[in-house]
């Protein structure tokens, strides 16, 4: 950094990264003042765009706090109220980005209880199959014009624990008592706890109850107005009875070991829950990428990373599978690995929900903030 500073006579070097404790950012920012350069953070008023239509954004203070179920169900719910939806994801920046300036990814294909209004002003509640469109690429200016002209209600998908790119009428934040303290120590993370509007608690089914109550009382302390929901976040496994007394890989989601700092997920959870008679340790048989990552996070013991899809990443992870000796491969990743990955041992896979625990509940929030965004406006 400093060699480029020098080189290229560099005035102001912005920090544009995320996930990262308070300290990493200061040590970047005490690197680049040494060479020379200021060193800026950019704030909401600069970097989120204004929508014409009502955000509803979900973020989170770390990578790994329950994000994917959120979503699904906050989309539902979205869904549930007729109103036509658009997701928009934060960057996937992978392949040519000239490329990748706006995209509407494959509609997001959900299910959900919508309001039919009849003829006669009746309202009638059906289950129905949902596409929802899908966006994600580069531009965002671009993607949210995209999305404005299909879209009633813009709901934002964060990444890691950044912050949304949209300026947001509610700012839905996940907390994750398994880490308590990080949601005011981890860059920008802290910055979506002290915005929050809700705060979805989660993971009270499974972290210890004097660390759920650090955090409460760091909610207390910092952001007391925003709404609380408590949630858990029940497992669902294929078949129970294939994991008692066998010999387990489990294959976990990688972002949330590696930058995430967690030293397991969903499956070894699931394991350890069914009585797997084994965690099998998969760094003796792990090669390429999947081995240096092993390196590179010396805390990841007995589970395996997906650590992305690209086609490098998917044949170290296939190999690393299958010279892993096992009864069987517990896959708890977000994606299902079969349609990626070509496993030879036998598979169960982990998956999970958001679930809450007492009111207030999402639902309750989101159908107010609907019934808001939907009200005449005054003056």
């Amino acid at each position: 950094m400093e060699t480029i500073i020098k080189v290229h006579d560099i005035d102001q070097v912005v920090f544009s990264y995320s996930d990262v404790s308070h300290g990493h950012v200061m040590r970047a920012a005490s690197q680049i003042m040494a060479g020379g350069a200021d060193f800026k953070l950019l704030g909401p008023r600069t970097m989120m765009l204004p929508s014409k239509q009502p955000v509803v954004s979900v973020c989170a203070v770390r990578t790994g706090c329950g994000k994917s179920p959120a979503l699904r169900k906050i989309a539902n719910l979205l869904t549930a109220e007729g109103l036509p939806v658009g997701v928009v994801r934060h960057p996937m920046p992978y392949g040519d980005l000239s490329k990748q300036i706006a995209q509407g990814l494959a509609p997001w294909r959900t299910s959900a209880v919508l309001i039919v209004r009849s003829k006669k002003g009746r309202s009638m509640n059906r289950c129905l199959p949902v596409a929802i469109p899908f966006y994600a690429a580069v531009d965002y200016q671009k993607i949210l014009e995209l999305a404005e002209k299909e879209a009633d209600f813009i709901f934002w998908d964060g990444g890691n624990n950044d912050l949304p790119f949209f300026v947001s009428d509610l700012e839905i934040v996940l907390l994750d008592p398994q880490r308590p303290g990080h949601e005011l120590t981890y860059f920008p993370g802290a910055v979506n706890f002290l915005r929050a509007h809700v705060f979805i608690h989660n993971k009270i089914d499974s972290a210890d109850a004097d660390k759920v109550g650090r955090v409460r009382r760091n909610i207390e302390q910092f952001n007391r107005a925003a709404k609380v929901v408590l949630a858990g976040m029940p497992l669902s496994v294929e078949n129970e009875l294939v994991i008692r007394g066998k010999r387990v890989l489990v294959i976990e989601d990688g972002p949330i070991l590696t930058h995430g700092g967690m030293g397991f997920g969903a499956g070894v959870l699931a394991a350890r829950q069914q009585g797997a008679a084994e965690l099998v340790d998969p760094r003796p048989y792990a090669i390429g990428i999947i081995r240096d990552t092993f390196e590179a996070y010396p805390h990841l013991g007995n589970l395996l990373p997906a650590i992305g899809y690209d086609e490098g990443q998917v044949h170290d992870l296939e190999k690393s599978i299958r010279q892993t000796p096992c009864d069987l491969v517990l896959i708890a990743t977000p994606v299902d690995l079969h349609r990626i990955v070509k496993i030879q041992q036998p598979t169960c896979r982990v998956t999970y929900r958001l679930e809450e625990i007492r009111a207030p509940t999402l639902a309750q929030i989101i159908h107010d903030f609907v019934a808001t965004e939907q009200a005449p406006k005054q003056g």
